[in-house]
């Protein structure tokens, strides 16, 4: 059997003889995109229409995901250009959480053929610059809010997100645009330490300790003015839905429409999975753990999973990958976690977690001894980790069986039976 894995923006092909199953997002009908865009703003829950509301704006501050997600912001824009261009005083900024600021290309992909016309309007957040943050209260959690300063400063805020199952907030989109998108390095510390509970986890809201801080924290934006548009996609990336209008509402109803796509029935699980970080979620090791955490829920115990990713821009977030690098197992990760928290140490510990009780194989651009240092088994192709697998699952006297994820950052298996 032969068939072609995702890598960056190119395949590459494996060969295998195993029972295996292919796990995609769901197959669902996709309309128009501008109309399905042009339906949910003429029909915003729990609000006015957009235009009404950026006619009202004195100063409109619109808030945009960065590269690592794969939110058809140029396609909203565009839509919205109208009333964007005839208002006196919009600017953009990028909510990147603790991620880096945009590279040109990645502004472009952002913004599509609108950069060159709205550049110099644009702010890339940085978590790491006190003296741009403001304090706006505390959750019953104790998570004390910075935020970006201009955005209390504009006050009328346009976000445009995207909603997907997330491994530890529950799902993407919505509430993230602020925490963690324009928030502090402390205020995001302090929501993601949450995030070491059993819990907090994908599809997860109620009692999911980073999603309900979150929801407390927003009480402090009562006097910010919030526009929502939300969307969904395919695995192609291609518009599935558009929910528009309320913060809260918009994203509860977007939702119901992510799990259609991405929630994947499965008869059983697998003795190896092959799971992919797909462009533009490859950017690097920390987005493409989303892949890796994903690839458990379709593993047996003791079994080999394999973590796709170009990893393009290199580990991402270097906190996670020290703390790996400073332990010799797994359960010594969990150990050092448990005695002190920094951000990324998340990350590091859905990772441990997964290493206590299967192996993990990575192929990606990083260099061995970075793949090594995250404990992650190297190789240098696909089929040659797909080899080493099988291998391994016949030394231990298992026949393999397998599941390939070609969009594992975006794949939720929900699986029928562990035998």
């Amino acid at each position: 059997m032969k068939f072609n894995i995702p890598y960056g923006k190119e395949s590459v092909e494996i060969d295998f003889d195993l029972p295996h199953t292919v796990l995609m997002p769901n197959s669902v009908e996709v309309q128009d995109e501008a109309k399905v865009l042009d339906h949910a703003l003429a029909n915003p829950v729990g609000s006015e229409p957009f235009s009404d509301f950026a006619g009202k704006a004195e100063r409109l501050l619109v808030i945009v995901n960065d590269a690592t997600r794969p939110t058809p912001t140029r396609k909203v824009l565009e839509l919205l250009h109208d009333d964007l261009t005839a208002h006196p005083d919009v600017t953009y900024i990028v909510a990147t959480g603790v991620h880096r600021a945009p590279t040109d290309e990645e502004y472009e992909f952002i913004f599509g053929d609108l950069y060159d016309e709205v550049k110099d309007k644009i702010i890339a957040h940085d978590a790491r610059i006190d003296e741009d943050m403001v304090y706006l209260g505390k959750s019953t959690n104790g998570t004390e809010m910075y935020l970006n300063k201009i955005v209390p400063e504009i006050g009328n805020v346009l976000v445009i997100g995207s909603v997907e199952p997330h491994y530890f907030a529950g799902y993407t989109g919505g509430r993230k645009a602020f925490l963690p998108g324009v928030a502090s390095y402390k205020t995001i510390e302090m929501n993601h330490k949450a995030a070491l509970s059993d819990s907090a986890r994908s599809l997860a809201l109620e009692g999911n300790p980073v999603h309900e801080d979150m929801i407390d924290a927003m009480n402090v934006l009562t006097d910010i003015n919030v526009f929502s548009i939300q969307t969904v996609l395919t695995g192609s990336h291609d518009i599935y839905a558009v929910t528009a209008g309320d913060l809260f509402q918009s994203f509860d109803a977007a939702i119901e429409r992510a799990n259609e796509v991405f929630c994947v029935p499965l008869d059983k699980k697998a003795d190896i999975v092959i799971s992919v970080a797909p462009y533009p979620m490859d950017i690097d090791l920390y987005q493409s753990q989303k892949a890796l955490d994903n690839s458990k829920l379709a593993l047996k115990d003791g079994g080999v999973t394999i973590m796709v990713s170009k990893c393009r821009k290199g580990v991402g977030e270097e906190a996670f990958l020290d703390l790996l690098g400073s332990a010799s197992t797994p359960e010594e990760i969990m150990e050092k976690i448990a005695g002190e928290y920094k951000l990324g140490y998340h990350k590091a510990a859905k990772m441990a977690q997964i290493g206590t009780w299967a192996s993990i194989y990575g192929v990606t651009d990083l260099p061995f001894e970075t793949m090594n240092k995250a404990h992650l088994k190297p190789f240098a192709s696909v089929q040659e980790a797909l080899d080493g697998a099988i291998l391994e699952m016949r030394g231990k006297g298992r026949e393999p069986t397998l599941v390939i994820m070609p969009a594992g950052s975006l794949t939720i298996p929900l699986v029928r039976s562990d035998a």
